[in-house]
């Protein structure tokens, strides 16, 4: 079954997984509920059908705010098959947010998760006219939700009708409007056709070695284009797809359900190797021993470094056998490969978790590329440590004289809807869109992604510093959960520090001092100094003018729902330094924050 639109998954899962009956799954009130093949095809049948019983016409457009779930999937075939556009939104966004975009959309109804998100969002929508109806995914009191619609859809067929409308939706016609977060001001929407999406996963489709015996885990915002590509790569594919509505499930999961693959943002994989660091520092005697030992076998791990060095491969051999068997296995019994993409992954945790035995493939993209420009995979030059691969088939990558990656190819967007001047801001006139990214190629025809052109900021001095890198080595701190490196026209680099909590108070425990509050330990010269300590050690990979020399330690976590982070776990930077402008004040002023130049 040849696929050309995103709905002609539905005919191609069929012929590829007839009889399954675990097609899609989520967990319901602490139970899996399980959809088989027959359930998934037929369920996006009748929301076709109620829509057009409710008059929704092709160009129409179908918001959907919730987190993950199996009938999402109802959903966005449902709305594809009638040529209305499917509008997905984060469920953690601002209600100004919410109100443009329904607005700016020009939506004609809203699906939401539940019974909170619906006395949230009706608020909204009361205000705002076009909107016909809210729909809820959960039967609550008051509202219509998925399973009217379907019943709907039962009770009015019109298969000849949706036949037709099928048949006559290119793959060059709009799909979907995805908006932008929003870290850096207005939110933005994405205009995508079927071909750009189709395009992409397709052409990363040859990289995973799975087919309809096998399970997928999917927990990322199936909203973001990211998460929603992969799940079409996937189901393509025929796996399984098992879907979390809740992250905080995704340990007890993985045991549960034993997934060949899943994707993720190398924050969360940071979160993972953390958890795995504080229960080897609880181990006494011998066993700590050991656990260090693996840990640092694992740390100097290289792609094919066991055959070319036969004592290193013995070291890992028994690192394997001894102490990463028991990390794999809390992450599932069948797990193989890791997708990590949003962001730039740490080196060391790739090493690390290749050395576990699970093979992380780090990718690179936009929403405007729908998104993938380039990903590892298993060619010969298709791995390399520090980069995010080669570029992606069929897709074009050049770097201009200033640095920047730009793309060409069919996965690059129509534009941002209603947006025409800011869509010739970032496609140039010869169909190259300009990233804003910074990278370079290397010799073997990998890319590597060197930070943000916008975040690369000149010191008073004239050098240019890079924020992202500091970042990124500063994290390989246990100390340190999160950073922000400022020092725009500053004479010096600075930062702002989240510290890891959990394992400041493991640190405490270990050396006697009782811990009270994040603030009252924050505020001991005693801790503060161990900070310094980290900052002097981690500012040694790096030239001196780009050392960090003032830092502020911040006395609470960043998180999504507090502005602080984007939906992906991406410093929102802009929002950031607003937030703490009377921080970095201080940091520069004469006597404010640490100093490590002293």
């Amino acid at each position: 079954m040849e696929v050309t639109r995103i709905f002609d998954l539905l005919d191609r899962y069929a012929e590829l997984c007839p009889g399954k009956q675990d097609a899609l799954a989520g967990k319901d009130s602490g139970e899996w509920k399980k959809y088989s093949t027959r359930q998934w095809l037929d369920s996006s049948k009748y929301v076709s059908y109620g829509l057009m019983h409710l008059g929704v016409e092709r160009g129409d457009k179908i918001a959907s705010i919730t987190f993950n779930r199996p009938e999402w999937n109802f959903l966005d075939m449902g709305v594809q098959q009638t040529g209305a556009v499917h509008i997905p939104i984060y469920p953690t966004i601002s209600d100004r947010d919410y109100s443009y975009i329904l607005r700016h959309a020009e939506v004609k109804y809203v699906f939401v998760a539940g019974e909170e998100m619906y006395r949230r969002i009706k608020s909204i929508v009361d205000d705002i006219p076009g909107i016909r109806a809210i729909y809820t995914f959960s039967d609550i009191f008051g509202s219509g939700h998925l399973e009217e619609l379907m019943q709907l859809g039962r009770e009015n067929p019109r298969p000849e009708q949706l036949q037709k409308i099928r048949e006559s939706i290119s793959p060059e016609d709009l799909v979907t409007i995805i908006y932008t977060s929003g870290t850096t001001g207005t939110p933005k929407g994405v205009m995508l056709t079927h071909n750009n999406i189709v395009s992409n996963f397709k052409a990363v489709s040859y990289i995973p070695p799975f087919g309809p015996e096998h399970r997928a885990m999917s927990f990322l915002p199936i909203c973001h284009i990211y998460e929603r590509m992969m799940n079409y790569t996937f189901i393509y594919l025929g796996l399984s797809m098992y879907y979390l509505s809740n992250m905080g499930v995704i340990a007890e999961s993985l045991r549960e359900v034993h997934p060949h693959v899943f994707t993720t943002v190398p924050r969360l994989l940071e979160k993972v190797y953390d958890k795995i660091l504080v229960k080897g520092r609880n181990l006494k005697g011998i066993k700590k021993m050991i656990f260090f030992w693996a840990n640092n076998v694992g740390l100097n791990y290289e792609l094919g470094k066991e055959k070319r060095n036969p004592l290193y491969g013995l070291k890992l051999k028994i690192a394997r056998k001894l102490v990463f068997s028991k990390w794999k296995a809390a992450l599932g019994e069948n797990l193989d490969i890791v997708v990590s993409g949003g962001a730039a992954l740490q080196p060391r945790l790739n090493r690390i978790f290749w050395a576990v035995g699970l093979r992380v493939l780090e990718g690179y993209g936009l929403t405007e590329t729908s998104p993938v420009i380039a990903v590892s995979d298993f060619s010969p030059n298709g791995i390399k440590f520090g980069t995010v691969g080669p570029v992606l088939r069929g897709v074009q990558v050049r770097i201009a004289d200033d640095g920047e990656i730009l793309v060409k190819g069919p996965n690059v967007m129509k534009g941002y809807y209603k947006a025409t001047e800011l869509t010739r801001e970032v496609i140039d006139k010869e169909g190259w869109l300009h990233t804003g990214d910074v990278g370079v190629i290397e010799p073997e025809g990998q890319l590597r992604i060197t930070d943000r052109k916008k975040v690369i900021f000149k010191t008073s001095f004239g050098k240019y510093i890079h924020p992202q890198i500091l970042e990124n080595a500063f994290k390989e701190s246990p100390f340190i959960d999160q950073i922000l490196v400022i020092g725009e026209n500053q004479p010096a680099p600075a930062a702002l520090i989240v510290p890891d909590f959990n394992h400041l108070r493991s640190w405490c425990r270990i050396k006697g001092i009782p811990y009270t509050t994040n603030a009252d330990m924050l505020a001991l010269p005693r801790i503060r100094a161990r900070f310094q300590k980290e900052v002097n050690h981690y500012n040694t990979r790096f030239g001196k003018y780009e050392r960090v020399g003032k830092f502020e330690i911040l006395d609470h976590e960043w998180g999504i729902e507090t502005g602080q982070l984007s939906a992906t776990l991406k410093l929102r930077r802009s929002h950031l330094l607003k937030e703490y402008a009377d921080i970095v004040e201080k940091v520069y002023s004469k006597n404010g924050g640490n100093n490590n130049n002293k």
